[in-house]
């Protein structure tokens, strides 16, 4: 087999069924210069080894290398553990219970060979909401992510991660530049990538139609659980840890002056904000009760 061109990293822990959908929509894949990489991160390895050796095909059998560890190590050294095998010049991770449009890849190496300048490109991004029934999951509705972007820009995702990485393809040697995903973080290590990329340059949508699917289970616990879910008090403390860490090294550098001006800037600001809410709501209860009287005289 020639070496791969991408490299698809799917990381999963005793889910059995989503890890089953996962490599199903990697080899339904219409581009087929491919390798994955399964990182078991603790889980049962024989049932992953028999999900791998179940595939109809040789070909896609011999395209799947799986990386078993002996106990949970967490979502971000499990994604290193894909990165440091992968040997393809793109990368992707492929979570173990999202799937993708068969054209994901193709439309997305195309982009990139297209551009050379650009560090990777990002799929719209569906949320399909499914549900468990009688041991099955059934898809309830769907849903465009951000659809009101125009480009996954840094000024947005400052606020918030605006992509996941089932829509990211990525050129693998951001990593050489950028480093690992950080293995200190339990949650958002995905998010932390995404704004270290988007400053060093901008990325693009690839195009208006969604090819990678974001599954989400509303109120499911334990393995059926999504990290921004079954998480959430996770996001909070990390997602302010990465801001503090950044706002630490902005001082270190420049000094805390502007940081503290605009801190009692913002602050005022909603100050007046709220005293001219609090007069709105006076100044209309005064008139409201000047018409009542005048309504009864």
């Amino acid at each position: 087999m020639s070496a791969p061109r991408v490299s698809i990293v799917v990381r999963t822990k005793d889910r059995p069924d989503f890890l089953a959908r996962a490599l199903s929509s990697i080899t339904g894949q219409s581009f087929e210069g491919w390798e994955a990489i399964v990182v078991n991160d603790g889980g049962n390895p024989e049932k992953v080894a028999a999900l791998v050796a179940g595939l109809p095909r040789a070909a896609d059998r011999d395209r799947i290398r799986v990386i078993d560890h002996d106990e949970s190590r967490g979502r971000w050294v499990s994604a290193n553990a894909g990165v440091l095998a992968a040997a393809g010049e793109f990368l992707v991770l492929h979570d173990d219970d999202d799937s993708w449009h068969r054209d994901f890849l193709a439309r997305a190496v195309e982009y990139l060979d297209a551009r050379p300048d650009r560090q990777g490109v990002v799929s719209r991004i569906e949320i399909v909401w499914e549900r468990e029934e009688n041991g099955h999951f059934v898809v309830d509705e769907r849903e465009e992510f951000q659809a009101q972007l125009t480009a996954p820009l840094l000024t947005d995702t400052l606020l918030f991660n605006r992509f996941v990485p089932i829509g990211f393809l990525y050129r693998r040697s951001l990593h050489a530049e950028l480093g690992l995903y950080d293995e200190k973080l339990p949650v958002v290590g995905d998010w932390d990538f995404n704004l270290k990329v988007l400053s060093r340059g901008p990325l693009e949508y690839l195009g208006d139609q969604p090819l990678a699917y974001w599954h989400q289970r509303r109120g499911a616990t334990g393995n059926a659980a999504n990290s921004v879910a079954g998480a959430r008090s996770d996001h909070a403390k990390y997602d302010a840890s990465i801001r503090d860490e950044a706002l630490r090294s902005w001082v270190e550098e420049n000094g805390t002056g502007l940081v503290l001006y605009l801190t009692k800037f913002i602050d005022q600001r909603f100050v007046d904000v709220e005293n001219g809410i609090r007069a709105e709501i006076v100044a209309s209860s005064f008139w409201r009760r000047a018409l009542r009287r005048v309504r009864r005289r």
